[in-house]
């Protein structure tokens, strides 16, 4: 199995273009990561997903651990042969849902216990039972835990839960050095957090740079400040982690943050919303949302995109794709999120390129200004 690798290819401005090698293959950077919180991706098989050239998705260590337990998938040889996923894997710790979701939350020094959101079970989680259920999974990257706070959070607060999820990165760290079930070549990740506060922020990023990571992810973004603020944020947050390590936003986002955070220097990032939107009829056309529930669609003819070789893309008339949604027929959000993940997938890869060739800024103000075409 390869060893965790990342290898700065390229930079136009600030935007980066790198290759990260793991132990289930190469992905290249910048790249979206599709959702698979519980070991599926809604609405779309993985194979659908590789075709669209996706290297590396996401799942949840929250969430498997309430359903189906990680002893399950661990007996069963490990979330990606459970789920049949053929590339990369990165487990969230699941900081953001013991705080979103649980039905009670304590956290303390020594880690978070929480009620479950299904049944009310209780479960308590430290950095290193984090650690040793990420390795137990089976993933390539995982994610320290964390403390998450809600928006808006005063600094006061900011600073505390910055200043415990550094304290639980060191721990993070050193379960994941020390685990007999930690794989060949598997990744850890420690998280920057501080809210909105620039000072914060440079705090958390320079300590854990200090405790050295395979990587660094912004966390506590997205979270209903607004894109102007994450970006200031993101600005003030990226000059203080190094170059030679990948840069992971985490939570982000629309095209337009993914765009406008490549352009900081951000190199990772996931989300649900390609395959949400798709759910409820919304569909993306490189940065431009679409509404095919409108009835103007209702006629025409044309697929959402002609050129495109996926399938979802260019085989189905719009008013095909319209009349499904219309009448709840479930093909429609596996094709529509079939679309959506392509086009993302299509942005960060073609984002690449223009990175590469030195014309990032006329890419970005291109789709930044409406046109749809890829």
């Amino acid at each position: 199995m390869a060893a965790f690798e990342f290898q700065l290819e390229a930079q136009d401005g600030k935007a980066r273009a790198a290759r990260m090698t793991t132990p289930h293959g190469i992905v290249q950077t910048p790249l979206f990561m599709p959702v698979g919180t519980v070991g599926a991706v809604k609405a779309i098989m993985p194979e659908q997903l590789a075709a669209s050239g996706v290297k590396i998705l996401l799942a949840n260590a929250y969430h498997l651990l309430l359903r189906p337990g990680i002893e399950r998938v661990r007996r069963l040889g490990g979330l990606r042969r459970f789920m049949n996923w053929k590339g990369a894997i990165l487990t969230d710790s699941g900081g953001f849902q013991i705080m979103s979701l649980s039905k009670m939350v304590k956290i303390d020094e020594d880690g978070a216990s929480f009620r479950s959101h299904i049944d009310g079970t209780l479960h308590r989680l430290t950095p290193e039972k984090c650690a040793e259920i990420q390795c137990a999974l089976g993933s390539d990257i995982q994610m320290q835990l964390d403390e998450c706070v809600a928006w808006p959070a005063r600094e006061n607060r900011a600073e505390e839960a910055m200043a415990r999820s550094l304290r639980w990165a060191a721990r993070a760290r050193d379960a994941f050095i020390n685990s007999p079930q930690r794989r060949e070549g598997q990744a850890l990740f420690g998280i920057a957090q501080g809210g909105v506060y620039p000072s914060l922020r440079r705090a958390s990023a320079e300590a854990l740079c200090e405790m050295g990571f395979d990587g660094y992810a912004i966390g506590g973004l997205a979270v209903g400040e607004g894109q102007e603020m994450m970006l200031q944020t993101l600005a003030e947050t990226l000059p203080h982690l190094p170059e030679n390590a990948p840069r992971y936003l985490m939570g982000v986002g629309t095209p337009s943050d993914l765009l406008e955070a490549v352009r900081l220097g951000v190199d990772m990032f996931d989300c649900v919303l390609p395959a949400r939107e798709a759910r409820h009829g919304h569909v993306y056309l490189g940065a431009a949302r679409v509404n095919l529930r409108n009835a103007a669609f209702a006629e025409d003819a044309a697929p959402l995109d002609a050129k495109s070789d996926c399938p979802a893309s260019s085989g189905y008339s719009r008013a095909y794709l319209h009349h499904l949604l219309k009448i709840g027929e479930p093909l429609a959000a596996t094709l529509l999120t079939w679309h959506n993940m392509d086009n993302f997938q299509k942005l960060m890869r073609r984002a690449r390129q223009a990175i590469m060739e030195g014309r990032y800024e006329s890419y970005c103000q291109r789709l930044l200004s409406g046109e749809t075409l890829l």
